[in-house]
């Protein structure tokens, strides 16, 4: 049936209307998720400038998305908690600390990835500035 197709396809697309929502207001809302995507931009811009291979930017685009993804699923954790229980408990204060981990231990590991793929190339680039001092 047409009718069932067109409200299927509309729903599909709603369904991407609701997420670019939920990154564009955890972007507003949110300043680690603010800083997360200006130093997403940053790594993007270094990559360009130290003219980072094909497989680096992929590792490079991972790690962002890894990062980014665990910031809006912390944010939605701590709004479903605030909601439920917005009464301090132990229990809520667990779950809370338990997304922002996530994120930590995902920036860590992105920070890794960063020294792992520039670190080589900062060292030479500072390496060559100094010499020429």
């Amino acid at each position: 049936m047409k009718g069932e197709k067109e409200t299927e396809d509309r729903a599909f697309i709603g369904g991407f209307d609701h997420a670019w929502e939920g990154i564009v207001r955890a972007v507003r809302t949110q300043r680690n998720m603010r800083f997360h995507a200006l130093a997403a931009v940053a790594v993007v811009v270094a990559g360009l400038v130290f003219r980072v291979g094909v497989a680096e930017f992929a590792v490079l685009f991972f790690a962002i998305a890894l990062v980014m993804a665990m910031e809006l699923v912390n944010t939605a954790v701590e709004a479903i908690v605030d909601l439920v229980s917005p009464e301090f408990d132990p229990l809520a204060k667990i779950a809370k600390d338990a997304a922002a981990g996530a994120v930590l231990v995902a920036s860590i590991g992105a920070a890794i990835v960063g020294a792992i793929v520039f670190g080589a190339r900062a060292i030479e680039l500072a390496a060559s500035i100094l010499g020429s001092w």
